[in-house]
């Protein structure tokens, strides 16, 4: 009888204080849908972050869509940035967000150009007669630094409205674009295979994809960030090196017009440059940040003139939750 008694009590019990709810949280990136943010999509798709107590919307960037301001005025928890030169930009306008993984270890931005036109080095893109087209941002960030590091000139760039068309009819243009997908156009719309120079393999060897939050978050709840961290982690693990399916659905879902071309070259183009598994996630696995990097980063950017030697570079970022070689198993497994 009584251990009747005890087992009903028990069920009542359950029945009365259900499981926690899982902690909602809103995700914004910095693009549309594509095979760089697969990690975060893997984590939702294949229930890692409801594994970690997470209820995650993703909230897709886009060209008329300015996530960033939505994570500083608290309507986002986090946010996909490019590189720390918005982290920078944060400390000095007093924005309060701060950086709290770094999911690239090599910037994926690149210059390509034609081939078979005598461009064999990346110094042939300064001595050759080479015009560079190049986006808004690009014009004040990696061309400064492009100037400033290896001596290019103010009258090589050429504005870059996203159309790859004039660098397709003109032989004497190079341009501006990612590794993991650009390529993949002038590929599919000009029938060759342009020159490829990596812009990180050259000095531009800054964190990419950086992970950010609100500094009042992270002060208020950091198990919240440390699980979605975690989470995130594993999804971009699982993401290369096992079934990406369960993301690559999620993708397309959000993004109707990715293909499954595009998304198998973005992916094979992270594995073949270490985008994300490379250089210190190598040792502390994916996310990890390294304080001696983002100082030398910062050094080169306050020599190029866009960012100023005052700033507190140490603010822009908080490594408590990466460098744990959480992950690094999985990769080993692969």
């Amino acid at each position: 009888m009584l251990r009747r008694s005890t087992a009903t009590l028990l069920a009542l019990a359950a029945f009365a204080c259900p499981a926690a709810a899982a902690d909602k949280i809103r995700f914004g990136t910095n693009w549309v849908a594509e095979a760089e943010h697969g990690g975060f999509y893997q984590a939702q798709a294949d229930g890692t972050y409801a594994k970690y107590g997470l209820d995650v919307e993703i909230v897709p960037g886009g060209p008329q869509i300015n996530n960033r301001i939505l994570l500083s005025a608290g309507k986002l928890d986090f946010y996909i940035s490019a590189n720390f030169l918005q982290a920078f930009a944060a400390v000095e306008q007093n924005v309060p967000t701060i950086v709290v993984a770094a999911i690239m270890q090599r910037d994926p931005i690149a210059i390509l150009a034609h081939p078979n036109t005598g461009i064999e080095k990346f110094e042939d893109l300064r001595e050759r007669k080479v015009s560079l087209l190049l986006g808004a941002d690009a014009m004040v960030t990696s061309f400064r630094w492009l100037k400033s590091e290896h001596g290019f000139r103010d009258e090589q760039a050429r504005p870059y409205t996203f159309n790859p068309q004039p660098f397709l009819a003109n032989k004497n243009f190079a341009m501006q674009g990612y590794v993991t997908s650009e390529p993949f156009v002038i590929e599919q719309a000009g029938g060759f295979k342009p020159k490829i120079f990596l812009l990180a393999d050259h000095g531009f060897d800054g964190y990419a994809t950086t992970l950010e939050t609100r500094t009042e978050l992270l002060r208020s709840n950091p198990d919240l960030v440390s699980r979605f961290i975690r989470a995130s982690i594993e999804g971009w693990y699982t993401y290369l090196y096992g079934n990406s399916k369960p993301a690559n659905d999620l993708i397309k879902k959000h993004n109707p017009e990715m293909t499954d071309a595009l998304i198998a070259f973005s992916t094979a183009k992270m594995k073949e440059y270490g985008i994300v598994d490379s250089g210190d996630a190598l040792n502390f696995g994916i996310g990890a940040m390294q304080e001696v990097k983002i100082k030398n980063f910062f050094d080169k950017m306050v020599k190029a003139g866009i960012v100023k030697a005052d700033v507190n570079w140490r603010k822009s970022f908080d490594a408590t939750f990466v460098n744990r070689k959480h992950g690094v198993d999985m990769y080993r497994l692969k």
